[in-house]
């Protein structure tokens, strides 16, 4: 199964910024921006597991389109509440997507997904076992 990694970055200077900041190693803060996922096979099913802390299954789309599954979340980082001044902010949330290229033996009709305890789990179950078709053909 092959995968690909989508950054949505709005603000040009991000570029600069991660460049900074990985100069820095953001002094122990995880510089990486989108969840991180296992994936694994069984006989009867692919699965993939991305790790979401801090979000809410309403944050989260799942989409498949052109045999492409999306995960991808709008979720900004929370902003100050008045009355509050932060003074350390550590834990953040960004835009992200990432698309993984499905394989052709995956049912894409039963592609199933579960979100528990900030991991979401999607289950992509495979075809079954496709014989070849033999025709007959009639020579006249």
């Amino acid at each position: 199964m092959k995968y690909y990694v989508t950054y949505n970055n709005s603000n040009p200077v991000s570029n600069f910024e991660s460049l900074f900041n990985d100069l820095w190693s953001d002094w122990g803060v995880s510089s990486n921006k989108i969840p991180p996922v296992d994936i694994y096979e069984t006989d009867k099913a692919y699965v993939i597991e991305a790790e979401l802390a801090g979000y809410k299954q309403d944050d989260v789309q799942v989409n498949v389109d052109k045999h492409v599954l999306r995960i991808s979340s709008n979720k900004q980082t929370l902003k100050d509440v008045d009355g509050k001044k932060s003074l350390v902010r550590e834990r953040f949330f960004k835009k992200f997507e990432r698309s993984f290229s499905l394989p052709e033996d995956i049912d894409e009709t039963k592609i199933e997904g579960e979100f528990a305890d900030g991991v979401l789990t999607i289950t992509l179950l495979k075809k079954g076992e496709v014989l070849p078709k033999t025709i007959e053909v009639k020579i006249k």
